[in-house]
């Protein structure tokens, strides 16, 4: 298999603002892939993502631009398989209906905070993880009954219908009433309208949801999971794992770029996780 070689350039404007361009590779030596197969013969690329997720993976409706993150992370694989950004096809796909979307061959590969778990690796394969984070909590900036998630009992708690985050909170913490909405958007507005008392999820999605409402909302105590954010592709497809696997492996500069110039506005700094070669 061979990786990026000469080509053009993709990312910027295309697909995420101010974050770094994509060398398209040419050539691209890649067998045993139907999905490769599949794209190499379409000349573009479906990759499923969040589109309500400040930093991570958003949409601009006024202006239909997409940035965050997953987006760039999404435009960078895209382009390591020889796909520049504008042969994209984003598609907003729910949580919950993520493994259905790759097995029946509506995307090519997701990209959208995504979590690794043994359960989901019977049913998709992963490439990476690409980052790694925790669950936390989003309250009102003025609540002061919710500290961290030893305080839960008896609150209801909003997250995402098949995530990662509301299966914990049904199965860990049996005083807690949770509450769910196929996309995390719903479950802010729900708690900034007073419905819910919280909102649970991966602490670096919440911190973009307090980002733009700083003045009614804030994230509170330290992560209390670990999750492993993945490249989502159907299962099975063992050369195409491989493959986005080296480009992470090789592309730390680029990862870094990707970082600093999305979720690194914060001012926090990581390093780039090593991938699992399972």
């Amino acid at each position: 298999m061979t990786g990026c070689g000469g080509g053009d350039t993709t990312g910027g404007e295309s697909a995420g603002g101010d974050a770094p361009a994509f060398e398209v590779a040419k050539d691209v030596a890649l067998t045993g892939s139907p999905t490769f197969d599949a794209i190499k013969s379409s000349g573009k690329i479906r990759i499923g993502v969040k589109e309500d997720q400040p930093g991570l993976g958003y949409l601009d409706a006024a202006t239909g631009e997409r940035t965050g993150f997953d987006i760039q992370i999404a435009t960078w694989m895209a382009a390591s398989l020889g796909v520049a950004a504008d042969k994209i096809e984003f598609k907003a796909i729910p949580s919950a209906n993520r493994e259905t979307a790759l097995a029946n061959g509506d995307v090519d590969l997701y990209v959208g905070t995504y979590s690794i778990n043994d359960k989901r690796k019977k049913l998709v394969d992963f490439a990476g993880p690409y980052f790694i984070t925790g669950q936390g909590l989003l309250v009102a900036k003025d609540n002061t009954t919710i500290t961290s998630e030893k305080d839960l009992d008896g609150k209801k708690v909003c997250s995402a219908t098949g995530s990662t985050p509301f299966q914990n909170i049904k199965e860990n913490f049996p005083k807690a009433d949770p509450i769910s909405f196929d996309i995390y958007s719903k479950c802010v507005e729900a708690l900034t309208s007073g419905t819910v008392d919280t909102v649970t999820t991966d602490q670096a999605i919440l911190l973009g949801f307090a980002s733009q409402n700083p003045d009614k909302l804030k994230v509170v105590g330290e992560p209390f999971t670990v999750e492993k954010y993945g490249v989502g592709m159907k299962l099975g497809d063992t050369a195409l794992r491989t493959f986005l696997n080296k480009t992470l492996t090789d592309g730390g500069a680029t990862w870094t770029k990707i970082y600093d110039a999305t979720l690194g506005l914060s001012g926090t700094k990581v390093e780039q996780p090593a991938v699992d070669q399972y």
